[in-house]
Formats: structure tokens, C-alpha cells, sequence
């Protein structure tokens, strides 16, 4: 292809990320998974390891937009758009993005389930629901509570603690996840959030919980959208939003 084609799918590639990143941001708005003007989600350009999209700080993620998301470089400089990352955004997401090329997508929310079972000492799943049977491999559980990610060290251990899931619950702080793509990160990220709601609910009665047999669990190693319709459920949330919150595509 001649340099100005090769431009433009490169430009067209990017756009289409762009509105899949602001959808998945006015979702996670919608349900309340944000902390005020904090949490930050971030994909990794087409063909580059060293740039990823992110959301600028002072923006509510029901206000993000494909043309406001700026670009960043893994030490945390705006190389496009106005505005700059958060210092525990660039801690988190930067260092997992340097450590983890594989993991294009990196999302952190403080969804209100998943962020009370990081609340409680020392808690790990049961194997209660056939969700479990997908996810329980795929989470490391964080014990230590070291406060806020404020430091690069920080952010490294928790890169270097994840491995090779793709599922992060940081105590007392709330969940991260990861995936190959944008669409399988936030599958996860739904997919982990129900859970935590069907598991919370569950405890709330006092009642014995079934369980499965741990011979039914799934491999971690495997993607997500092996077993769900990942792509399908983004597309499906862009059609909804298309009709809804249009000004997401801007």
C-alpha cells in the first residue's frame, strides 16, 4: 500500500478504538463503577506496544469522548491531545502495559461488588456459580494494603503480581483487568462484577452455598472469548449507545 493508504487505515484503526475505549467508559458510567473523577481504562494503540489511550484527568467518565482520550508513552508524557494522565493512573497502567506487551487492554474500576469483596480479609471464591468456573483461575488476589499507587514501585509490583491472569483484586482497593483486547478486558470486567453481585447476595442470606467440583474449572491460559461472545457484547453496547448517548463517538 502507498504511505498515504497505510496512513489512513492507521488513522481509521485508531478511531475505531477510540469509540470502543469511550463506550466501554460511558458503560462503566452508567453503572457507577467510577470513583468520582477517578479510575481510568486504557487500550494500547494498533502495532504499538509504547502508546496507549487513556482518559485525561478532571474527566467524569460519563463526559469521555473518542476525540478527548490523549494519547500517553509508557513514562506517562502526553504525546497527543490536551490534558495529562493521573500519577496513579500512569503507575498502574503504564507499568502493566511496559511489563505486559500482551495485555492491550488495562482496566480499573471501582465497581461497588468487586470493591467490597477486596474489602474483607483474606476473601477468595467459592466455586458457587458457573461463572466462578470461568473466572477463579483467572484472579490473583493482592493481600498486601499498601494504600494508593503512588509510586512506580508500587505499580510494578502489582504488574509483576498479576502474571500471566488477567484478573487483579487489589485488597482493600478494588479490581483490575486485562485482556488481549479492549472487548475481552471488559467482558472480564463485567463478567467479575456480576459474580462478586450473585456471590455478595448469596452470603447475605446465611444459607449453605452449593458448590462445584473443582475439576469443572477453566483454564486461565485460554481467552475469554473462547467460552463468551466478547466482541459481539462491545458491539452490542455501541449499538445501544448509538441510539442513546451518541456524543460518545465525537
Amino acid at each position: 500500500m502507498d504511505a498515504p493508504i497505510v496512513q489512513q487505515v492507521a488513522a481509521d484503526d485508531e478511531l475505531e478504538l477510540r469509540r470502543d475505549l469511550a463506550a466501554v467508559f460511558r458503560v462503566c458510567g452508567r453503572n457507577g463503577w467510577n470513583e468520582n473523577l477517578g479510575n481510568h481504562l486504557s487500550v494500547a494503540l494498533p502495532g504499538r506496544d509504547d502508546l496507549f489511550l487513556v482518559n485525561r484527568r478532571g474527566v467524569h467518565f460519563r463526559e469521555v469522548t473518542a476525540s478527548n482520550l490523549i494519547v500517553c508513552d509508557l513514562d506517562g508524557r502526553t504525546v497527543r491531545g490536551e490534558g495529562s494522565i493521573r500519577p496513579v493512573a500512569f503507575h498502574i497502567h503504564a507499568r502493566i502495559h511496559r511489563r505486559h506487551p500482551a495485555a492491550r487492554a488495562v482496566l480499573h474500576v471501582h465497581s461497588p461488588y468487586a470493591t467490597a469483596l477486596t474489602c474483607i480479609d483474606a476473601f477468595r471464591f467459592d466455586l458457587i456459580h458457573n461463572n466462578n468456573l470461568v473466572i477463579n483461575n483467572r484472579i490473583v488476589w493482592d493481600d498486601e494494603q499498601n494504600g494508593p499507587v503512588d509510586g512506580v514501585a508500587e505499580g510494578d509490583r502489582l504488574a509483576d503480581l498479576l502474571g500471566d491472569r488477567t484478573m487483579l483484586m487489589m485488597a482493600g482497593h478494588g479490581p483490575i483487568t486485562v485482556g488481549p483486547n479492549l472487548a475481552n478486558a471488559f467482558y472480564e470486567l463485567c463478567l467479575l462484577e456480576r459474580t462478586c453481585m450473585y456471590t455478595t447476595i448469596a452470603m447475605q442470606t446465611g444459607r449453605k452455598l452449593r458448590q462445584y467440583d473443582a475439576a469443572q474449572l477453566r483454564d486461565h491460559r485460554v481467552p475469554i472469548d473462547r467460552f463468551v461472545d466478547a466482541q459481539a457484547h462491545l458491539a452490542a453496547w455501541r449499538r445501544m449507545l448509538d441510539d442513546e448517548e451518541p456524543a460518545y463517538r465525537s
